[in-house]
């Protein structure tokens, strides 16, 4: 088997330690982890890290790869920042696609438009002969043009979906704005893509996430949803094909129209994962609420200005306790999204009921996002072992933040925006996920963010007066141990392959990233490269 070893720079040994050392590998694993000043063996290949870090592979423990890629590959939106950059990137992609009955992709930001949304009017200025569905970069809402509304028979009758809404105008006619649960209501325009260029968009963000050391990651939505097509029988067509190099956790999605009885179906789909070589299918995703900026997320206390609005809430308290203890008696993982503080406690309540009935399990339950906690429930994620699983990037004062989120909470709220190192300090478990496409998939530009409380300046939507220079909340900022660890052994521990990832050990995976700087300098985390990632003792991903 091949032999190769790392030498000559820093290896990360997890919970802050830094150590120059040397790393040998065999074949798909770890033989030697040594501390010598000198190699004591040689190899096949040597690599010379050049005063860089060497770590384990990093571990996204929520991404969306699949929605990512399609946008990859449709109208992407990301690489700009503002209004007329999106108009110029839509007219562009209309001229080279005239034969496109359907123009579709997104990652816009609401912050660049009067009023925190984009309306159909932005659009017909360069797109008005066929619809245009965009959407937004939290993939909670999408924008439309004019004749995407007609085309979906929108008008100002059209009622609002349950759990969704239909943004209007004084009159009642759509503005050319539809937020989670509307946007099934144009699901019938965007006709799924052909299977090769699905597998091509998997491809693309399988690339995406190895060029920054991903070597490992959990789906936050696997299944049919309004987020897009299931990405199941795509991952299961790259694992047959032996085209899959990384490790990847589906977390399969909780249908909320159904009930009790989809459990058999998901566990047919465990059962027919446990077979592959790099599928997990023991985690279902249970989206409980929406997101702030649209006033979807399950409050506590009213929206500041309201009275009576608490956000939504999709799954009542009940429900969500009678659905995690069936799945956690099936031995499922759970994968909640809860953004509000409300949507957090009937997290946390499912997960007391879960303890309650069915005794401390192995599975690894966890909570996305995160965004207000109540100080009542910060020890709770320890006291039930449930991992929080933050998204750092999005923890700075940048101009999405300020204009249209923090003004909806108040200022009471907002001293308890991202609360990581509460959590942290009560004995809670930090996992870190990305939310990619919703913000970058780069774990230091997280890493930085979450240290540092502020924007990473290479980042093209760390946009703000003061992003880059106020923290948002110092006081619940992270150790750069604490940082690390979320996306390495901590991740690793919510994928349940902690056994063999996550630390440089001997006879651990060669699963691996070679970073081209001293990642001790946190405020050149969003300057640094990676070098190679290694999948297995595979390098899949080489910088040129």
């Amino acid at each position: 088997m091949l032999t190769t070893l790392y030498t000559n720079g820093l290896l990360y040994l997890g919970e802050g330690k830094f150590r120059r050392g040397h790393v040998l590998t065999r074949g798909e694993r770890i033989e030697r982890v040594v501390f010598d000043d000198a190699a004591p063996f040689r190899a096949d290949e040597v690599v010379d890290l050049q005063g860089g870090t060497l770590l384990p592979g990093f571990q996204d423990a929520h991404v969306h790869p699949l929605l990512a890629g399609i946008q990859l590959l449709g109208v992407d939106l990301a690489p700009v920042h503002d209004r007329e950059g999106y108009r110029r990137i839509v007219a562009e992609y209309a001229r080279a696609h005239p034969d496109a009955a359907v123009l579709s992709g997104g990652g816009w930001f609401g912050d660049v438009f009067p009023g925190g949304f984009p309306t159909a009017g932005d659009l017909d200025y360069v797109v008005s002969d066929r619809p245009v569905v965009l959407h937004s970069h939290d993939a909670h809402g999408v924008w439309l043009n004019s004749a995407a509304l007609a085309a979906a028979g929108i008008d100002a009758a059209t009622p609002d979906p349950d759990g969704g809404r239909i943004f209007r105008e004084a009159d009642g006619a759509p503005t050319g704005m539809l937020v989670e649960g509307a946007v099934g209501l144009v699901g019938h325009l965007l006709t799924d893509p052909e299977p090769a260029t699905l597998v091509e968009a998997l491809l693309a963000a399988q690339q995406r996430l190895h060029s920054v050391g991903i070597t490992a990651w959990q789906d936050a939505a696997v299944g049919a949803s309004d987020l897009g097509p299931d990405a199941l029988p795509v991952y299961e067509e790259l694992d047959r094909r032996r085209l899959l190099t990384a490790r990847v956790v589906t977390a399969l999605w909780w249908d909320r129209t159904r009930g009790l009885d989809q459990i058999a179906d998901l566990e047919a789909i465990r059962e027919r994962l446990c077979s592959s070589r790099r599928l997990d299918g023991g985690t279902v995703k249970v989206m409980v609420d929406g997101m702030v900026e649209n006033h979807t997320a399950a409050m506590l206390e009213p929206f500041e200005g309201t009275t009576d609005d608490y956000g939504v809430t999709f799954i009542a308290p009940d429900a969500l306790r009678r659905l995690s203890v069936a799945l956690d008696a099936a031995d499922f993982q759970i994968h909640f999204h809860a953004v509000g503080d409300a949507a957090v406690r009937s997290c946390l309540d499912a997960l007391t009921a879960v303890r309650a009935q069915n005794g401390v399990s192995a599975n690894r339950h966890h909570i996305a996002h995160l965004d207000i906690v109540d100080a009542a429930d910060v020890g709770r994620f320890g006291e039930l072992d449930a991992a929080a699983n933050v998204t750092p990037l999005w923890a700075r004062t940048d101009e999405e933040i300020v204009t249209r989120k923090l003004p909806l909470l108040g200022a009471d709220r907002a001293r308890h925006h991202f609360r990581f190192a509460d959590i942290a300090g009560a004995g809670g478990r930090i996992v870190g996920g990305s939310d990619w496409p919703v913000t970058d998939p780069n774990p230091l530009w997280s890493v930085r963010t979450a240290v540092t409380r502020t924007g990473v300046p290479e980042d093209p939507h760390a946009i703000g007066a003061d992003v880059l220079t106020e923290p948002l909340l110092t006081e619940q900022a992270l150790s750069l141990a604490e940082a690390l660890d979320a996306y390495l052994s901590n991740a690793a521990y919510v994928n349940r392959l902690e056994a063999s990832t996550g630390t440089l050990r001997d006879g651990m995976l060669a699963d691996l990233v070679w970073i081209d700087r001293d990642l001790r300098d946190v405020d050149a985390l969003g300057r640094a490269r990676v070098r190679r990632t290694v999948v297995g003792g595979e390098t899949v991903y080489e910088a040129v």
